[in-house]
Parts: C-alpha cells; sequence; structure tokens
C-alpha cells in the first residue's frame, strides 16, 4: 500500500464505487447486490429464528446447479429456474434443520459439512472428468447463456436496464430481491406463522408449551434460508453475471458468507438487508477500480470487514448496555415496594 496515493487514488474510488465508471459500474453494483440481498435474507431469517445458518454457501451452490440445470438442459423460462434454485436451496438447508431439530445437532457444524459436499457434489455434476453437457471446455466453465440463443428464454429479463447501465447482466433480478425482502418482513412481522417462527427461536419450550410444534418450525426455518440463498444464487446466474467454474475446488461462493455481513450490517431487519447489500456492493465494486500498482484490490474487503466488527461490536455493548439498564430498573423497583411487614403495620395504624 502507497500512502502517497492514499486519497485520490484509494479512498476516493471506493468511496466512489460504481459511480467512478458510470453507468457501467453502477450497474454492476445492481447485479451483484441482487444476490447479496437474498444470501443476507437467508442468514438473518435464520437469526431471527434462533438459528445461525453458515451453510448460506452451500446452498447458494446448489441452487445455482437448479437454476443452470433447468436453463442449459432443460431450457425453462426465467421464473421456472428461479423457483428449481430456492427449492434445491431449501432442500439443502433443511438437512440441518432435520439433524437439529430431531438429533439437537448444532446446525452450524452441519451446515459447515454440508457446504462442502454440496460443492464437490455440484461441481461433479457439472464437470464429469470434462464431459458434462453443462460445461464448456474451452472456458472450463458452465455454458454462457447470455451468448446462446438456446438460453434466451432461461435469462431473466431485463427491461432496458442492460441499455441504461451499458451492461449485459444488469436485470430486474435487483427488484426480485427487493420484493422478497419486503416479503419476509411481512411474513416475520405480520403473520402467525412468523411469530411461531420467532418464538420456537426465543424458547423452544416456551413455544412448546404453547401448542407450537417446535421441530417442524426449525426445519422450516433453514429450509426458508436455504431457498432465500438458492434464489440468490439464481438471480446471479441467469442474469448471466458470471459461469459455474467446477474446477474450483478450494473456496466456496463468497456470496453465501458475504450474506452473513450483510445480514448483521443490517441487524438482520428484512428491509435493512436491501440497504446494506447495496452498501456492501458500492465498497466491493470500488475496490475493482483501484490501481493495482497502488492498492490490492482486497483492500475493499478490509473495509468492509472493519464495518462489519464495528456494527457487531455495537450490537454486543447495545445488549449488555440493556441488561444493565434492566438490572438497575428492577433494583429500584425493589427498593420502593414496602415489606408485607411495613404494608401491616401501616394498616394497623391506619385503623
Amino acid at each position: 500500500i502507497n500512502p502517497a496515493h492514499a486519497w485520490a487514488d484509494g479512498f476516493v474510488r471506493i468511496l466512489k464505487g460504481g459511480f467512478h465508471d458510470a453507468p457501467y459500474g453502477v450497474g454492476k453494483e445492481l447485479a451483484n447486490a441482487a444476490p447479496l440481498i437474498m444470501t443476507g435474507l437467508s442468514v438473518g431469517f435464520a437469526f431471527k429464528t434462533g438459528l445461525f445458518n453458515i451453510g448460506a454457501a452451500g446452498q447458494y451452490t446448489l441452487g445455482a446447479y437448479g437454476a443452470l440445470y433447468c436453463a442449459i438442459m432443460l431450457k425453462l423460462p426465467w421464473f421456472v429456474c428461479l423457483l428449481a434454485a430456492a427449492i434445491l436451496g431449501g432442500l439443502w438447508g433443511a438437512i440441518p434443520g432435520f439433524f437439529k431439530a430431531y438429533f439437537n445437532i448444532n446446525e452450524v457444524i452441519t451446515s459447515i459439512m454440508f457446504n462442502w459436499i454440496g460443492l464437490y457434489l455440484v461441481n461433479e455434476l457439472v464437470y464429469q472428468n470434462g464431459t458434462g453437457p453443462m460445461y464448456d471446455v474451452r472456458n472450463t466453465r458452465t455454458l454462457n447463456l447470455g451468448k446462446n440463443a438456446d438460453f434466451a428464454q432461461s435469462v431473466i429479463p431485463d427491461f432496458g436496464l442492460n441499455k441504461l447501465f451499458q451492461t449485459n447482466s444488469t436485470t430486474i433480478a435487483i427488484f426480485l430481491a427487493a420484493a422478497v425482502a419486503i416479503l419476509i418482513w411481512v411474513v416475520l412481522n405480520k403473520t402467525t406463522f412468523g411469530y411461531e417462527l420467532k418464538a420456537v427461536g426465543l424458547n423452544k419450550s416456551a413455544a412448546r408449551y404453547a401448542g407450537i410444534n417446535e421441530k417442524k418450525n426449525i426445519i422450516l426455518s433453514m429450509a426458508i434460508a436455504g431457498a432465500l440463498a438458492g434464489f440468490g444464487a439464481g438471480l446471479f446466474y441467469l442474469s448471466n453475471v458470471g459461469q459455474w467454474n467446477p474446477l474450483n475446488s478450494t473456496s466456496l461462493p463468497a456470496m453465501g458468507f458475504n450474506g452473513i455481513s450483510v445480514a448483521l450490517l443490517a441487524s438482520s431487519n428484512p428491509i435493512g438487508t436491501i440497504f446494506s447489500a447495496l452498501f456492501i456492493s458500492h465498497i466491493s465494486v470500488g475496490g475493482t477500480f483501484l490501481s493495482t500498482k497502488y492498492y490490492p484490490t482486497e483492500i475493499a474487503d478490509l473495509i468492509s470487514g472493519i464495518i462489519i466488527y464495528l456494527c457487531a461490536f455495537s450490537m454486543l455493548f447495545r445488549g449488555k448496555i440493556q441488561k444493565l439498564l434492566f438490572k438497575n430498573a428492577d433494583k429500584t423497583n425493589v427498593n420502593a415496594e414496602p415489606a408485607p411487614a411495613e404494608k401491616a403495620n401501616a394498616k394497623k395504624e391506619g385503623k
């Protein structure tokens, strides 16, 4: 890192984000923000129901396969491909939920294991020793949906956004993701189903006493979280933002783990997830415009990480302060209320 270029070539470019190369950069931000919203919703939804879905990366992976299989092999319409992505992601998320509900196995452990199982499974299904029908040998990735007219119906429509932002990957995905975020907010805050899910997360014993089936709701919570992550993968790949690389067997999709950052930054609020995803995307895209002569592009990830840690610390301190205030309030109430013997004496004196 060269401090002589810290302002103009570093800090300013990161702050500008995609606006450094508008309108193309802004379109790139929107394209990347759509799956980030969904993975943020996936993690945040699980948080709201008392679970930690660290398996969003694996669910995202299965969702990517579902979307690409329906697009390349079956040539189905884009909305059917999105549905398939959500279903596969949901099924993959339900497995850790099942182990949590019936065997009390921590969902963090099973989710991490299924992340890698999902990655190797999808890579094998796509690659098949280089002969897979979805695999493009020349590009070592899945077939490009945008460059083949046979897949036109499987690509999410852009309604002129590609022309507006001068890209080939800015579709209505960002609006679909925002609509899902609003729907999740309604489900969690305005429906009996949402209150039941949150009740199980807060206290399983109390929920069981109230007649709520806690096992079913744990599985449903993880299944919905998985479906959201899978849907995000569908938005990414069906918008032709990128292609799946089955030769990458050492790292999971970053979108899944970035969803944790988005959820923390939004305090797991579904509406806040929209804005936190746009912010993280803004910083990330800004990092791609840094001059590699002076700065590593990873500096943007470092800045995002610092922001997330600060958000996590603020949540921790807020919880500590709330507990302290509650304790002080309880002590005040105890001291203010007279003892039973004092009450009895006061009544006798009154007589």
